[in-house]
C-alpha cells in the first residue's frame, strides 16, 4: 500500500465526502424515482463540488487517480450517487477530450453544476462488446449528416440534456467508419424510452429519424470516432474497478460487524473457522482489487504507453468487479434471510453490483483485451531480441 498511500488532505477530502454522502445525498437518492434521472441529486452534487471534480486544472479530465478515489468514497455510502457522477463523466468525457474548446465550454460548467446530464451513446441491441459493428447511420446532408437508427442500453435516457452519439459515417469500416457526434437530447427527431433493469438506474433505449447534425457537432475527427469511445473507456474502466471496491468494501464492513455481534454456537460467528476464512478472503480481494485499480490510475497520470494503459485498466476492471461480485455475495450468505429482505443494505449491493462485470466492456472482453495485448507485447520482444 506504501506505493500508493493517501496524503493526509486526500484522507480528509474523502472524509468529507463520505460525510456530505450520508447526510446529504442518501436522503436524495431515496426520494428519486427509481430508473429515472434523479436531478435533485445531481445538484446537491453540483453544489458541493463533487461533480466539478471531475474535471482537472485545464478543465478537461480529471486525473485518473483523482476519480477512481471520488467513486471508491461515494459508492461505500451512496451508490446512486456515485453512478451519478460516473454517468456525467462518461457522457462529457469524449468531447472534453476530444472536442473543440467550444464544445468544452458549452457543456463543461452546466454539467459541474449538475443542471445539464450527460450521456455516452454507444451500445446499440447487436453492437454491445463487440462496439464496431453498430449500425447506426449517419448519412450525408448537405454539410453535415442525418443520424437515423436506434441505440440502447444508453445511460440516462431518454432523460438526457446532451449525448455523444457514435454513429457510422462509412459503412462497412468497422472501426474506421465511425464518427463521434455531440447531440442535444431535444434535437428533432430525438426520441426514447425507459429500460426496466435489475438495479433501477436511468438506462434507455434512443430511435434517431433523421436528427440533423452537423461539422461543429463533430467530436474528434470524422471516422475517428471508435478511438473517442475507447480511449474515454480506458480513463474511466479504472474507475469502474473503483466503484466496485467501494462496494465491496462496504460489503466487507458490513460482513465484519454482523459477524462479531451475531452469536451462534456458543460464541461470536466470527469465531468459527469455517467464517473467519471467508472473511480473510473477502478483504484480501477487495485490497487485491484496490491495488489494481490504484496501480492502473497511477500509469494514467504519469502518461504510460497506450498499450499499457489498455492492458492495466482491463486488469483492474476484470479483478475488482469480479471480486465484488463475490464480496457482496459472500457478505449476502453470512448475513442469511435478512439480507434479502428489501431494503437491506446487501440487497441493495447485491442488484447493483451485477452490472459492472457487463458494461464498459463485460470481463470476457477485458480477458481478450488483457490476452491481446500479452501476446503483443511478447511477440514484439521476441522480435526485437532476434533484431
Amino acid at each position: 500500500m506504501a506505493a500508493f498511500a493517501l496524503t493526509d488532505e486526500q484522507r480528509s477530502y474523502l472524509r468529507q465526502v463520505r460525510e456530505i454522502a450520508a447526510a446529504e445525498l442518501v436522503p436524495l437518492a431515496e426520494q428519486g424515482v427509481e430508473g429515472s434521472v434523479n436531478r435533485p441529486l445531481l445538484a446537491a452534487m453540483g453544489s458541493h463540488g463533487l461533480l466539478s471534480r471531475l474535471f482537472g486544472g485545464t478543465g478537461r479530465s480529471a486525473a485518473a487517480m483523482e476519480l477512481c478515489l471520488l467513486r471508491e468514497a461515494l459508492a461505500e455510502v451512496c451508490t446512486d450517487a456515485e453512478t451519478a457522477l460516473a454517468l456525467q463523466a462518461l457522457g462529457s468525457y469524449p468531447f472534453l477530450l476530444f472536442g473543440t474548446e467550444g464544445q468544452a465550454a458549452r457543456y463543461r460548467d452546466p454539467v459541474a453544476a449538475g443542471t445539464v446530464v450527460a450521456s455516452f451513446a454507444l451500445s446499440e441491441d447487436e453492437a454491445g462488446s463487440d462496439a464496431a459493428a453498430l449500425r447506426l447511420r449517419a448519412e450525408p446532408d448537405g454539410d453535415g449528416w442525418r443520424l437515423t437508427g436506434e441505440k440502447t442500453w444508453i445511460s440516462n435516457a431518454p432523460e438526457a440534456d446532451v449525448y455523444t452519439v457514435f454513429a457510422r459515417t462509412t459503412p462497412d469500416a468497422r472501426a474506421r467508419g465511425i464518427t463521434a457526434f455531440v447531440v442535444a437530447g431535444d434535437s428533432a427527431g430525438l426520441t426514447g424510452e425507459h429500460l426496466d433493469m435489475l438495479a433501477p438506474h436511468a438506462l434507455g433505449r434512443l430511435v434517431f429519424d433523421g436528427v440533423r447534425v452537423g461539422p461543429a457537432d463533430v467530436v474528434g475527427e470524422v471516422d475517428a470516432g471508435f478511438k473517442v469511445a475507447m480511449r474515454t473507456l480506458d480513463v474511466l474502466r479504472p474507475s469502474v474497478g473503483a466503484f466496485a471496491v467501494g462496494m465491496a468494501q462496504a460489503a466487507l464492513d458490513a460482513a465484519l460487524s454482523h459477524t462479531t455481534r451475531r452469536q451462534a454456537f456458543g460464541g461470536p460467528l466470527s469465531d468459527q473457522q469455517a467464517v473467519s476464512h471467508l472473511l480473510a478472503e473477502m478483504a484480501t480481494r477487495v485490497e487485491a482489487s484496490r491495488l489494481l485499480v490504484y496501480a492502473a490510475a497511477a500509469a494514467h497520470d504519469a502518461g504510460a504507453p497506450p498499450a499499457q494503459l489498455t492492458r492495466q485498466a482491463a486488469m483492474a476492471k476484470l479483478f475488482a468487479t469480479e471480486s465484488a461480485q463475490y464480496v457482496v455475495d459472500t457478505a449476502m450468505q453470512l448475513h442469511g434471510a435478512r439480507a434479502l429482505q428489501r431494503g437491506h443494505l446487501l440487497e441493495r449491493l447485491y442488484r447493483d453490483v451485477r452490472a459492472p462485470r457487463i458494461y464498459e466492456g463485460a470481463s470476457e472482453v477485458q480477458r481478450t483485451i488483457i490476452g491481446r495485448s500479452l501476446v503483443q507485447r511478447a511477440t514484439q520482444t521476441r522480435q526485437e531480441g532476434s533484431g
